[in-house]
């Protein structure tokens, strides 16, 4: 329930907090002397976008903040799925800059409007003239026939299914459309796959191709060059290893007599072992070389098939190209695996739609038996507010398209006189029947489901009488279980409240400003009698009011 709002700096209120009791709160006042401020200033703290021309000085900052007791409508787990620290006593604020812009906070953790938006239905239910118009909606009114079938857990249990459902329908669209589009590139990707295969990556060694083909190529100037060598080294008298060796046998001869002779021989016995061990090498080396042209025309082809896929695919290495085939494979691969993901998800999606399905047709049918009670009530609370011959019919039709209550399609068919045909609700009910009907479908949900409080902005337009005593009854009702606030013009419904709230204007220093005043016991008689006949008031008056009062 609401318990404080305090409004500074908007519309032609300049500072004022009012403060709100259990039970039925009524608030009265003369047409434009700013009911309807106090509503706008509500709906802003519900998460109403903001108005700059709504503050009323535009240089000041515009502060509006509603106390709410929640300790009783089991709301942390609302509070946590819009990520809001919860607090039995809540604090909802919001700020107009003198700039224009708005800022909320909840428990003074500034918040996103959207945030706040989803959190006001569970605190405040406002009902204008314009918002009774929502009783032809197909939702509320499914949602009035599901309070009274006391299908929340089971409609949740549907709105999962239905979500999981919708999300695997998404993922099995996205899917095929990649199945689609893999299939058109599955052709060339797999034959630049076979391509990358058959050249053997793994098994090539581009520089020992190269340095294979080299040597293939040049066989003849190698035999040649290695010959030239192994003749310089080995030739009789002056081949390089022979000089060498004759140059160690003379040093042998004074290797005794000094050191550094001893250090010069052991060096040159070094040269002549490692130069031995050279010679033998390219020695070695002639023997195996030799031309081989159906070698050189095979290296040659694996070496042009290498640098024509190294140009194609724009690399310059074999472990490039491996990489390559490797991510060439697995595109293969997911496009050939596609129908086993497709028909693994067609699966799930068919156990899902057929779960839903079967919990949708549950709820049907505990509305199918709400119904007749819901119809009954209505009809009898409608008796006394002047409707006696108010009859509904409700066609509840199963369909096969999913929504998000259900897979009923709903008719709500309505007279309000004997020997009258039914029609839709929305085109044969007046706005006085509009009111009434949703009066009294507020007051049946009162005794099925915990409500937020309500306010009534002239619920009781178009009534007056025996009615508008009925009506009166009725909220003071539904206030025995919630917090009810009604805007009214009635003194009938003024007399049954258990507060009472006057809304005034008054003119100081060229300004007009909006005042709230809680009316004590004398003032409210004051104000019923002036409800009855007027700005003066009579003695008649006053003891008309004092017996409503009663």
């Amino acid at each position: 329930m609401i318990t404080s709002l305090a409004i500074k700096n908007y519309a032609l209120i300049e500072d004022i907090r009012v403060d709100f009791k259990e039970g039925l709160t009524i608030i009265t006042g003369e047409t434009g002397a700013g009911k309807s401020i106090l509503l706008g200033a509500l709906a802003l703290v519900l998460g109403k976008r903001a108005d700059i021309g709504s503050v009323k000085d535009s240089s000041k900052k515009c502060v509006i903040e509603g106390h709410f007791s929640v300790k009783n409508y089991a709301l942390q787990n609302i509070f946590e799925e819009n990520e809001l620290d919860y607090d039995p006593q809540t604090i909802i604020r919001r700020e107009i800059l003198p700039g224009g812009k708005s800022r909320a906070f909840v428990n003074d953790t500034p918040v996103s409007l959207s945030q706040l938006q989803a959190l006001a239905p569970y605190l405040v239910d406002v009902h204008s003239q314009h918002e009774t118009l929502e009783i032809v909606s197909e939702n509320f009114q499914i949602e009035v026939i599901d309070a009274m079938a006391e299908n929340s857990s089971l409609l949740k249990k549907y709105q999962l299914l239905l979500a999981d459902y919708k999300s695997i329908t998404e993922n099995l669209a996205n899917l095929k459309l990649q199945k689609d589009e893999a299939l058109k590139e599955l052709d060339y990707n797999t034959f630049l796959y076979n391509e990358l295969q058959q050249a053997n990556l793994k098994k090539l060694d581009q520089q020992e191709l190269e340095e294979s083909y080299e040597t293939l190529n040049n066989a003849e100037a190698i035999q040649e060059a290695l010959a030239h060598v192994n003749k310089l080294f080995d030739e009789e008298p002056i081949g390089i290893l022979q000089t060498a060796k004759e140059s160690r046998v003379v040093l042998g001869r004074i290797r005794d007599f000094s050191k550094a002779f001893e250090e010069n021989w052991q060096r040159l016995n070094s040269v002549i072992i490692e130069m031995e061990d050279i010679s033998a090498e390219i020695a070695a080396s002639a023997e195996k070389i030799e031309a081989d042209p159906e070698k050189l025309f095979q290296v040659n082809e694996k070496l042009q098939t290498l640098y024509k896929l190294q140009q194609k695919h724009a690399v310059a290495s074999v472990s490039e190209l491996i990489e390559i085939q490797n991510s060439l494979a697995e595109k293969v691969n997911i496009t050939l695996g596609l129908d086993e993901q497709i028909e693994t998800l067609e699966n799930e999606q068919s156990k899902l739609r057929g779960a839903a399905m079967q919990t949708a047709t549950e709820l049907h049918f505990k509305r199918v038996e709400a119904i007749p009670v819901l119809k009954k009530k209505l009809e009898e609370t409608l008796f006394p507010l002047g409707l006696p011959n108010a009859q509904f019919q409700f066609e509840l039709l199963p369909s096969e398209i999913f929504k998000s209550n259900g897979t009923d399609t709903l008719q709500l068919l309505f007279t309000a006189n004997k020997g009258l045909a039914f029609g839709p609700l929305k085109k044969v009910a007046s706005g006085g029947e509009m009111s009434r009907i949703m009066l009294a479908i507020k007051a049946v949900l009162a005794e099925y489901k915990k409500l937020p409080t309500i306010v009534f902005d002239e619920i009781d337009t178009g009534v007056s009488g025996e009615v508008a005593n009925k009506m009166a009854d009725i909220l003071q009702q539904m206030s025995k279980s919630l917090q009810l606030l009604s805007i009214t013009h009635l003194p009938q419904i003024a007399a049954k409240g258990d507060n009472h709230i006057k809304v005034y204007k008054e003119d100081k220093n060229d300004l007009t400003n909006t005042y709230l005043k809680v009316l004590n016991e004398e003032d409210r008689i004051v104000e019923i009698a002036q409800m009855l006949g007027g700005k003066n008031v009579s003695a008649a008056a006053i003891a008309n009011a004092k017996e409503l009062l009663n």
